[in-house]
């Protein structure tokens, strides 16, 4: 990356949406909230975190040693929140509700892909949790010990997770659909006791086997000392006796009580591992009660969490946007949630309408990709036979939503009227960083707004200075926050260098994205800084050029990344997926629209029309991959995608052309 050369402003977003008036009038949080927080960012925390339930309260807010000591020397950084404290996050998340007089209230309506459907109230959860907790004890699970779960969404794996932190061991949830090699590292890198997975799962209208992969990702691997086996399709599996165990055969027969013990707040409560499809995953440790602090409160704030709320966080729950708002946030809020186990366009594209109706969601969170997924499905709006009145507030989370995406969004799934939570933050982060109070902020489409209250963010040149307003630069995070992950497992001082050596001088976290801010001091994401184009030394970014397109009738989504170049160095090569049928002169008509919308150096050197993107399964645009088969580059694993065969394709449709 070119030193001191900034990002260069290209498009510029003008419209502007206030707070509607009702949810100004009730809104959880209010102004004089905000200005006590950036008066004192820690004391607001330490408030935060008495939402809680704490069997030893805590004395001392925050013990913070930064990367760089007093003789000049870097060392991965230190964090402890809350450290004299000592509490339960299951207890938290469950029993302190139904001792609060909720137990019939909904905690979470599940639905089947096939279309089975179960409902568990907070009384009905906690008896399942003690149920698995005693299960998890009788196999020997304790204090610290780790267990990865390969599962669905299935209420097994809520309950299951639940149960890992109500002992105070460490929970790694590993999305079903990833390889046995993927697993396996996981399995292997934790040094895991125990692996909790299903004979199958349910995934576009088929029964898929997952125990054969569970059982490859374990073999040889002597710390797993057992493995259990949640029965989902009912399809004949292989068995290990004395190793495998049947979830309904040890589950079910447990005592439905469980005397829960308080942990210290620094107890590691889970690792999540960063996903791609190049370099060794990072596997990062989050703690108890700074942890929960910050999902439960930002969940509270920046969802406007109601009583009467029906949540619906649409991620697969082993990514960490469902750990903070499919899990543990809006269950420390006592709040009804939704969690489906399928895919959207299962066994039609309406899925996701059908369920907001039937369950009545209020909140609606869900990523940009699949936002954009249902502009393509449905250029026209939602069917009018679908009733969506119940929806409230609409979230995005993922990467940066393109503006006319977001105002689709706003305009047929939230009627025009609901607002768009667009929150910011990384597995990194732990919870939400940037995200508008939906009472409070006037909202910008493609815009995460600013820093909720107790945060803030700095956008930065090189040398760590601030950049004027339009001005692009690095994001980072100033001072230290409750849900910050403490070190990478096993490895601090890759921690050290992925996010603290850069500007170890300012103590800044570096978040590796770029952005701008604009003159109001609000925030634009302009994607990851390795996503960056160079074009004749003008730094552009790929976000943008994104939006420019989709911008366009013509085009349903869009994924944009450089290319060598003997001339401009980097060129600018552009994958899209048609909206519509397109006529012969698609492509020259899409260059010149983003000419146009930005600038002739922005002008796409290729416009591709493909049937898909590589995306992993967050939903993620895969910018590098797409890169290496543009250069003409290996591929390497891309069995953590969403579609592990799309970019062999994608290779075909590039050279054949």
């Amino acid at each position: 990356m070119t030193r001191d050369a900034p990002i260069h402003e290209l498009l510029v977003e003008t419209r502007r949406f206030a707070p509607p008036a009702e949810l100004a009038a009730s809104s959880n949080v209010t102004p004089d909230a905000c200005e006590r927080a950036a008066a004192d960012p820690v004391a607001f925390w330490a408030d935060a975190a008495r939402r809680l339930q704490w069997e030893t309260p805590f004395t001392r807010a925050l013990d913070w040693t930064p990367a760089l000591a007093g003789d000049g020397t870097l060392q991965p950084p230190s964090a402890s929140w809350f450290a004299d404290g000592r509490l339960n996050v299951a207890v938290n998340c469950v029993d302190r509700h139904v001792d609060a007089g909720l137990g019939d209230k909904v905690a979470y309506h599940w639905e089947g892909e096939p279309g089975d459907a179960r409902t568990l109230t907070f009384a009905e959860l906690q008896r399942e949790v003690a149920k698995a907790a005693n299960a998890l004890t009788e196999l020997g699970i304790r204090t610290g010990d780790r267990v990865v779960v390969y599962l669905p969404v299935l209420l097994e794996t809520v309950i299951v997770t639940l149960a890992v932190a109500r002992l105070g061991a460490i929970h790694s949830l590993v999305f079903g659909g990833f390889s046995a090699e993927a697993l396996r590292f996981r399995v292997a890198d934790t040094g895991a006791k125990l692996l909790v997975t299903s004979d199958g799962q349910f995934r576009r209208g088929k029964a898929v086997p997952v125990k054969d992969n569970a059982d490859a990702a374990v073999a040889g691997l002597d710390h797993v000392e057992h493995v259990l086996v949640v029965r989902r399709t009912g399809d004949e599996i292989a068995w290990t006796e004395g190793r495998d165990v049947w979830w309904h055969e040890l589950v079910d027969r447990q005592r439905d009580s469980h005397d829960a013990e308080a942990f210290p707040a620094e107890t590691p409560l889970f690792i999540i591992y960063t996903s791609g499809t190049t370099g060794k995953p990072k596997g990062l440790v989050h703690t108890s009660g700074g942890y929960l602090t910050q999902a439960s409160w930002t969940h509270w704030a920046a969802f406007d969490a109601k009583p009467d709320d029906v949540h619906w966080c649409t991620a697969d729950l082993a990514w960490v946007t469902a750990h903070s708002y499919e899990l543990y946030g809006p269950l420390s809020n006592a709040t009804t949630q939704v969690i489906y186990e399928g895919t959207p366009d299962t066994p039609t594209r309406t899925r996701h309408f059908e369920i907001i109706e039937k369950h009545g969601v209020t909140v609606y969170y869900t990523a940009p990709t699949l936002v954009r997924t249902l502009m393509t499905w449905f250029p026209d709006g939602v069917p009018a036979a679908f009733d969506l009145s119940s929806i409230r507030l609409l979230g995005s989370v993922g990467e940066a939503i393109n503006p006319e995406a977001w105002i689709w969004f706003r305009d047929n799934i939230g009627a025009g009227t609901a607002p768009i939570v667009d929150t910011w933050w990384q597995s990194e982060t732990g919870a939400a960083v940037m995200a508008p109070i939906p009472g409070l902020t006037t909202l910008k489409p493609g815009s995460a707004t600013r820093a909720l209250p107790g945060l803030r963010t700095l956008v930065v040149d090189d040398a760590g200075e601030e950049v004027p307003p339009g001005a692009g630069g690095y994001l980072v995070i100033p001072e230290v926050w409750p849900s910050l992950a403490r070190t990478v497992w096993g490895d601090p001082q890759r921690y050290l260098d992925a996010y603290w050596r850069r500007f170890a001088d300012r103590g800044y976290f570096f978040s590796g994205d770029g952005a701008k801010v604009d003159t109001d001091g609000d925030v634009w994401l302009l994607g990851r800084v390795d996503d960056v184009i160079n074009v004749s030394g003008h730094r552009l970014s790929t976000i943008e050029i994104e939006s420019a397109l989709v911008a366009h009738p013509l085009v349903g989504e869009a994924g944009v990344t450089g290319a060598d170049d003997a001339v401009t160095g980097e060129a600018i090569v552009a994958f899209v997926i048609p909206s519509r049928e397109v006529g012969p002169d698609a492509v020259a008509e899409l260059r010149a629209h983003v000419a146009t919308a930005i600038g002739p150096i922005a002008r796409p050197r290729e416009i591709h029309l493909v049937p898909e993107l590589p995306k992993t399964r967050s939903g993620k645009i895969m910018r590098r991959l797409l890169r290496d088969i543009v250069d003409g580059r290996p591929l390497g694993d891309t069995t953590s995608l969403q579609n592990p065969d799309g970019p062999a394709l994608l290779v075909e449709l590039v050279r054949g052309r």
